[in-house]
C-alpha cells in the first residue's frame, strides 16, 4: 500500500514539473541558434521541445541497434540472451504441450501414446523431473518393467522426487510376487513420509502376509499416532498381533514370552476370544488358576463361545464330573442362551444325568436346529437307552442340520474351522467373526433331507451282517449282537441291572462326538 501512494505521489510530480517546464518555454522569447556549414538555424521554445524530444529518441534508437548487435554476437557465441530465451520459451511451450498429451494419455490407458509424448518432451524440457515420472510410468503401463525400473531409480537422485520413486519400484515388486523387496522398499517409502496413509497400509499388509507380527506392530502404532485410527479400533488390532505374535513364539520354545504377550492381548482386547483362551492357559500354568476363570467369565459374558468352556474346564481336568457342573454354574449364568443350554446339556451328559441333560436342551432341536444340538440329542438318547433307530434318526437330522455359528470371514463371507487373523481366502485382516452361518435348508439334489425317516425307521444291522440286495429278504429276521441284547434285558423278567462297563463305553464314545473335550 504504501509503494502504490508512492508511485502516485512520483507519477504527479513528474507530470507537474514537465507542464511547468513546457509553461515556462512558452514564455521565453529567446531561442537557440544553430549554425550548420554556413546555415542558421533559429529554434523557437516548442522547436527546442520536439528538437530535444527527437535527440533522445535517436540516442534510444541507437543504443537498442548497438544491444541487438552485441545479443546477435553473445547468441552465436552461445551464450544467454534475449534471443535465446525466445527460442527457449518456444521449446519450452511445445514441450509442455508434449508433457500435457502424455499424461491425459497415459489416464486414458494409451501406454504407448504416452512414452511416445514423454520421449518428446523429455528432448524439449530441461527440468526432467516430470518428464522422468512420465516415462517410467508409461512404461510401466507398457509392460516394459525395465525401462520403468531404470527411470524410477534416477527419482531416487532427487531429494523431492526420491519417495516418488520408491513408490514406483514399490508397486512393481509387488506386481512381481517380490513380496521381501516390497517389504523393504515399504519400510524406506515409510521413512520418508511417515504419515503416508497408503505406505502405512502396504507396509501393514506386507508384514502380515510375511507373518512379521513385530513389524507390524511397530507400523500399527506409527498409523495410530499419524491419527487415522481410533484408539479402540488400534487397540483391536494390536491384540490380534499381540496374539499371533505369542503364537509365534510359542512354536519356538519361548513359553515365557509367549505367556506374556497372551496377557498382553488380553487386557488389549477382552472380548478376543482366541486371546483369552490362551491367556488363561497362561495364567493356569503360572498357577494362577482363579485368574485365568476371571478371564474367561469376563469373555463369556460379551462372547459366549465353546472355546472358552473347554478352556474352563482345563482349569481343572481331573476334577469329578459332578464338581465340574457346580464349578461351571455362575459362568453359565452370566450370559443365558443356546450356547450356556448345550455347554450345561454337554456336562449333564458326562455326569450320566440324561433326563437333566434333556431338560437342560429345552426346545433348542426345533427353535435352534444345528448339528451340535443334533448329535447332543442323540447323545441324550443313547445314554437314556433308546432304541438304535431313535439315535440314528438324531445323528441323521445332524447331517442335514445347519452347521450353527463359525468364524466367518466379514469380508469374502468365507468359513474357517479355527480363528485367524487373515483370512484364508480374502487375505483380510482381523475379519473373522464368531457368527450364524447362512441357513440353506431346502430340498437337496441327492434327497438328504429325507434320511432321518429313513434310517430312523429301520433296524439296526449286526455289524458283520452281509448287505441285501434283496428286497423280499428284508422282513427276515437278523441275528443280535449279544452285547446288544445284554444292554436291554427284558423287564418283565430280570430286574434292572446296574450299567454294565460296555454300556457305560458306548456313553464315552457318544461324549466324543460333542465338540467340548470335558
Amino acid at each position: 500500500m504504501f509503494w502504490t501512494v508512492l508511485k502516485v505521489i512520483l507519477f504527479l510530480a513528474v507530470v507537474a514539473g514537465l507542464t511547468m517546464g513546457a509553461e515556462t518555454l512558452m514564455q521565453t522569447d529567446a531561442g537557440v541558434r544553430i549554425a550548420v556549414a554556413d546555415t542558421e538555424f533559429t529554434l523557437g521554445p516548442v522547436q527546442m521541445a520536439i528538437a530535444a524530444i527527437l535527440l533522445l529518441a535517436g540516442l534510444w534508437l541507437l543504443m537498442k541497434l548497438a544491444g541487438l548487435l552485441v545479443a546477435t554476437l553473445r547468441f552465436i557465441n552461445g551464450d544467454d540472451t534475449a534471443i535465446s530465451r525466445y527460442f527457449e520459451r518456444g521449446r519450452r511451450r511445445r514441450g509442455l504441450e508434449a508433457l500435457t498429451d502424455g499424461f491425459l494419455a497415459l489416464a486414458s490407458g494409451e501406454g504407448d501414446k504416452a512414452l511416445t509424448k514423454a520421449r518428446k518432451a523429455e528432448k524439449l524440457m530441461d527440468d526432467q523431473t516430470l518428464t522422468t515420472l512420465l516415462i517410467a510410468q508409461s512404461a510401466q503401463a507398457k509392460g516394459n518393467t525395465q525401462l520403468a525400473e531404470e527411470y524410477y531409480k534416477r527419482l531416487l537422485e532427487q531429494d523431492r522426487s526420491r519417495f516418488v520413486g520408491v513408490q514406483g519400484l514399490l508397486s512393481q515388486q509387488i506386481e512381481a510376487g517380490n513380496s521381501t523387496k516390497a517389504r523393504k522398499l515399504a519400510a524406506t517409502a515409510l521413512s520418508l513420509r511417515p504419515g503416508h496413509a497408503a505406505t502405512q497400509d502396504n507396509l501393514l499388509k506386507l508384514q502380515n502376509d510375511a507373518s512379521d507380527w513385530q513389524g507390524a506392530r511397530r507400523t500399527l502404532l506409527e498409523t495410530s499416532r499419524s491419527g487415522r485410527l481410533p484408539k479402540p479400533v488400534y487397540q483391536r488390532r494390536d491384540a490380534v498381533l499381540t496374539l499371533q505374535q505369542a503364537e509365534v513364539e510359542a512354536e519356538k520354545g519361548n513359553t515365557a514370552l509367549a505367556q506374556d504377550l497372551a496377557i498382553e492381548a488380553n487386557k488389549a482386547s477382552p472380548e478376543l476370544v482366541p486371546a483369552a483362551v490362551m491367556a488363561a492357559g497362561a495364567m493356569v500354568a503360572r498357577g494362577k488358576p482363579k485368574a485365568a476363570a476371571k478371564v474367561l467369565k469376563r469373555t463369556w459374558k460379551t462372547q459366549p463361545h465353546p472355546e472358552l468352556a473347554q478352556a474352563f474346564a482345563a482349569i481343572a481336568p481331573q476334577e469329578a464330573a459332578t464338581t465340574r457342573l457346580k464349578r461351571f454354574e455362575p459362568l453359565l449364568t452370566l450370559t443365558p442362551g443356546p450356547e450356556a443350554q448345550m455347554t450345561r446339556a454337554e456336562l449333564l451328559i458326562a455326569a450320566e444325568d440324561f433326563p437333566g441333560a434333556r431338560r437342560a436342551m429345552g426346545d433348542l432341536h426345533d427353535s435352534h436346529p444345528t448339528q451340535r444340538v443334533m448329535t447332543i440329542m442323540a447323545a441324550i438318547e443313547r445314554g437314556e437307552g433308546s432304541p438304535d433307530q431313535v439315535v440314528r434318526g438324531w445323528l441323521a437330522r445332524a447331517l442335514i442340520a445347519p452347521r450353527g455359528q463359525q468364524w466367518v470371514c466379514e469380508n469374502c463371507h468365507h468359513e474357517h474351522a479355527g480363528w485367524h487373523a487373515l483370512c484364508a481366502n480374502c487375505g483380510a485382516f482381523d475379519t473373522l467373526s464368531w457368527t450364524q452361518t447362512p441357513n440353506s435348508a431346502g430340498p437337496s439334489a441327492t434327497g438328504t433331507e429325507m434320511l432321518p425317516l429313513i434310517v430312523g425307521a429301520l433296524p439296526s444291522p449286526a455289524p458283520e451282517a452281509p448287505v441285501i440286495d434283496d428286497e423280499d429278504e428284508i422282513d427276515e429276521p437278523v441275528a443280535q449282537d449279544p452285547i446288544e441284547d445284554a444292554e436291554e434285558p427284558d423287564a418283565e423278567t430280570t430286574p434292572a441291572p446296574e450299567p454294565e462297563p460296555e454300556q457305560g463305553a458306548k456313553v464315552i464314545d457318544l461324549d466324543q462326538t460333542r465338540r467340548m473335550g470335558l
